[in-house]
Formats: C-alpha cells, sequence, structure tokens
C-alpha cells in the first residue's frame, strides 16, 4: 500500500499537479437538511483518496525536512473499523479495558474521581473544556489528544495497531449496523437498554433552551451489549442532557471551593446510549459531510463543523454535534464529560479524518489556516495563535504548540488517512 502511495505521489508530482476538489463537476453545493442516498460511493471518501495522495505530494515537495522524518515509508494509516480484522478487533478492546485497569496519573487532589488511566483522559478533557472547544485549537488540540490516546493504547497497554475511525457517512441511516455499534463481541458495545423514559428530547444546545429536539430513541438506559456492557463511568457530568443522569459530587458552579474540580469527583454509573439514527441520517450523511469538505475557507469549515453561526439555527446541528448525540445516553450527552465513552475516540478521529480532508484538498493554502479565539464561544477574546501551547495535563506529558498539529505529518505525529 505504501509503495502505490509513493508511486501515485511520484507520477503526479512529474506532472506538476496538485489535485483541486473545486474543478471537480460533481461536488455540488447542499442544503443543510438535504439527504443523499447512499449508494456504495461516497463522494466525501473521494476527497479523501485525494487529499491523501495531495498531502504525500506538497510534503515532499514543499516540507522537505519533515518529509525526512515522515513519508510513505514510514507514515502510519488509520482505518475505519469495519476494515479491522476480527483479531485487530479485540486487541484493540483489550487495550481500552487495560487503561481502565491501570492506576491514574492525576494526583486524587486534582481529580477526586479519577480511578485509572482512562479517566486521566477523561479529566483533562474536562478540566479544559472551557479552552478548547469553540476556540481557535479545537481542531489541533483534539487531534493531539487523540493521538496520545492511541499512544497511551500502544505504550502503556501493548496495543499494536492505531486508532480506528467511523465513518460517520457510511452508517449515517443506520448507526447501529456500524460494526463499532453493533453490540457484538467486536463492538465497542451496542446500544442501552430502555431507560430514562421520564424525558421524551433531548435539547440542543440545552434541554431549557431547544433550538433542536432529539426525540428519546429505544435506548437511554445502561448498555448491556458487547464487550463494553459492564463499563463504568467515574467522572461527570457537568453539562448534561439525560434527566437519568445523578449529580456531580461537585457541581456547584457558583461555589470558589469547588473551582476546577467541576465534574471530577467520583460519580460511579454505567455506560448508558440512546443511538439515534434521526440525529445521523440528518447531519452526517455523504451530503454533509461533502458539503462541510467544500468549504471555501478555515471559518466556514470551522462553523459548519460545530453548528453554523449562529450556532444550532435553521436547524442545523453540524456534524460534530451530531456525532456525539448520534450515540448520546450519559455521558456522551455531555460535551464536558463524553470521552468516558469510549466510542468517543472514533467519533474524533473521524473528525481529524474531515479537518485533515479539508486542509488536503488545497495543502499549500490550508495546512496552517486558522479561525477562533482562546475562549469558548467568546468572539472578543484575543484570537488563537500557531504559537500558542497546547498541553494534556496528566493525561499525556509535554506541550506542543498549536502549529505542531497542524498536520499530521509533522509535529509528533506521522500518520494519514484512507
Amino acid at each position: 500500500m505504501r509503495a502505490v502511495a509513493v508511486f501515485l505521489a511520484v507520477a503526479l508530482c512529474a506532472q506538476g499537479a496538485v489535485i483541486d476538489a473545486r474543478d471537480d463537476p460533481s461536488t455540488t453545493p447542499f442544503d443543510k437538511r438535504e439527504a443523499a442516498s447512499f449508494t456504495g460511493i461516497l463522494q466525501s471518501d473521494v476527497l479523501a483518496g485525494i487529499a491523501a495522495i495531495n498531502q504525500q505530494i506538497y510534503q515532499a515537495t514543499s516540507a522537505g525536512s519533515q518529509w525526512k522524518k515522515c513519508n510513505p515509508m514510514n507514515i502510519v494509516v488509520r482505518r475505519e473499523w469495519s476494515a479491522f480484522s476480527k483479531t485487530e478487533k479485540k486487541n484493540y478492546i483489550q487495550a481500552v479495558k487495560c487503561m481502565s485497569k491501570l492506576p491514574p496519573k492525576t494526583p486524587k487532589a486534582k481529580c477526586p474521581g479519577c480511578k485509572n488511566r482512562f479517566d486521566d483522559f477523561l479529566g483533562t478533557h474536562i478540566n479544559q473544556t472551557f479552552a478548547i472547544h469553540n476556540t481557535g485549537n479545537f481542531l489541533a488540540w483534539h487531534r493531539w489528544f487523540t493521538w496520545a490516546y492511541e499512544q497511551t493504547l500502544r505504550n502503556e497497554c501493548g496495543y499494536k495497531g492505531y486508532q480506528p475511525y467511523h465513518n460517520w457517512a457510511r452508517w449515517a441511516y443506520n448507526p447501529m449496523a456500524s460494526p463499532s455499534l453493533d453490540g457484538s463481541d467486536t463492538s465497542m458495545g451496542g446500544n442501552g437498554e430502555k431507560g430514562c423514559t421520564n424525558q421524551s428530547y433531548y435539547g440542543i444546545p440545552t434541554n431549557m433552551d431547544p433550538q433542536i429536539q432529539i426525540p428519546h430513541g429505544s435506548g437511554g438506559g445502561c448498555v448491556k451489549s458487547g464487550p463494553f456492557k459492564d463499563w463504568p463511568v467515574n467522572l461527570g457530568p457537568v453539562f448534561t442532557d439525560s434527566l437519568c443522569t445523578p449529580p456531580n459530587p461537585y457541581s456547584n458552579f457558583s461555589d470558589p471551593a469547588q473551582a476546577g474540580l467541576l465534574g471530577l469527583g467520583h460519580n460511579p454509573r454505567c455506560l448508558k446510549r440512546d443511538i439515534s439514527a434521526w440525529t445521523s441520517s440528518q447531519w452526517t450523511n455523504d451530503a454533509m459531510v461533502t458539503k462541510l469538505l467544500n468549504s471555501p475557507d478555515i471559518k466556514t469549515f470551522w462553523y459548519d463543523m460545530q453548528g453554523g453561526n449562529p450556532a444550532f439555527a435553521n436547524n442545523f446541528m453540524g456534524v460534530h454535534t451530531a456525532g456525539h448525540f448520534t450515540v448520546g445516553g450519559d455521558p456522551g450527552s455531555d460535551f464536558f464529560t463524553s470521552p468516558g465513552d469510549p466510542w468517543f475516540y472514533f467519533h474524533h478521529a473521524q473528525i481529524d479524518r474531515a479537518w485533515w480532508t479539508w486542509q488536503n484538498l488545497q495543502p499549500k493554502d490550508r495546512t496552517k489556516a486558522l479561525y477562533g479565539t482562546i475562549v469558548i464561544a467568546d468572539p472578543t477574546a484575543p484570537a488563537t495563535k500557531l504559537t500558542d501551547s497546547m498541553n494534556l495535563g496528566y493525561a499525556y506529558p509535554g506541550t506542543i504548540t498549536v502549529e505542531d498539529a497542524m498536520s499530521t505529518m509533522g509535529g509528533p505525529f506521522c500518520y494519514t488517512y484512507i
């Protein structure tokens, strides 16, 4: 496969060509609610294929020192879960479970409820949420976060593979048919049992002010199928849509004594899901993903990824929110605590893949394109800069800059997607 990638890159370089998706006559704009039927060939996957070739050409011709460190001879290829063999799936599942048995590295004073290494990542996400969502570093920080999780699986739990992703568009009309959510022994668990029947919908952005109402599905209760049917959720909630989630011991925003500890108290409960084809079929289908990938600039991409401008107006959810509410439940419906569901990393690997695709459709202009401020939903805050530093708390050591995370072949990374 790597030899093929090299051949394609060399052949296209010889022609002096980088493919521009804007020249593809099949790329047409879509209304935000228009749903395309799945025919077996996804336009979003076609664009990803173009991006993969473009990235190699751009790196080879414009980033010499980087190319020496990361090239088709050593690059990691991330794949969709359905492309994993049964053995590969079980190895990944075993590594995730291993993380839940390792002791935490976060001091108890910083995260009283952190009980294992998996919780270290969740605690970091909760603690930094206001600085990593609806911000200029949202995509870069989560790229690093997902990669660090992958490295922890490999370095601390003996996993030999790499992080899978969930291809939204392929499973948009029936997410429970996805091998990652079908409840089999090689899935990340299935839907929850019937539960939380005292609520009829989940409100976006909140139950109190719902601009979009997601109907309660067939689940809502504990996941009872697949390898994660007994998965413990120890932290959160902070901002959940589920009315059946017990409050965290630290949940008082107005109490100075709880500052820095919100959602970080020990609150043990089962993993709950309410898988929603109603959500995925409308906002993560191929038309929606392709529209996002055809965004003309980073501002448009950034807004549409996260729900439009203003957010969630005109009945538009965006692939980021829709992906989380495809599984919903607890902690999936809580944007602070959503990494408590192991499926989170499948969704965010796909977010990274979408950003990677958009960047590499025009890599010269987009690899370092940046938009947004340093504070959640605050356009008056200082703009995010490439030189801004990022850290992952106790989850993973080190500090990198936003610029370090702008390319999957730069900084600490060396991976691509198919």
